[in-house]
């Protein structure tokens, strides 16, 4: 029975609960990447390459018995992901130079001290 704590213990911290959140999330991102890639960038900016090459689809494109269109979409989803990483990792040092360069906010001075100097005021009148 100590062994099933242990490893409930270890499964419920707080790293192995954060890891497991960003491989859901980075799975999802890159069917979104994906669909970008198939969807939208091949439509939009690779036809006309793709017409060139007699392909309707970037995976359709070889060249003898290499397969590089297959190699040119992970190339294209690789960069748009590698791009989106860059600017959040931008965004968020940014944001932490931002926070280390604001001042720290002043101490509020506690009560006794207060009234310490209002004592020191009035014995000098």
């Amino acid at each position: 029975m100590g062994m099933l704590k242990e490893f409930k213990d270890f499964v419920m911290k707080g790293n192995i609960v954060d890891l497991a959140v960003a491989v859901v999330i980075g799975a999802a991102f890159g069917a979104i990447v994906s669909s970008l890639v198939d969807d939208v960038v091949t439509p939009l900016l690779l036809a006309p390459a793709l017409k060139a090459a007699h392909a309707e689809d970037l995976d359709k494109l070889v060249w003898g018995a290499v397969k590089y269109g297959k190699f040119l979409a992970a190339v294209i989803k690789f960069v748009v992901i590698a791009f989106v990483l860059f600017m959040l990792l931008k965004a968020m040092n940014s944001a932490v130079k931002k926070k280390e360069a604001a001042p720290p906010a002043p101490v509020p001075v506690p009560e006794d001290v207060l009234l310490l100097r209002e004592i020191r005021d009035v014995l000098k009148k």
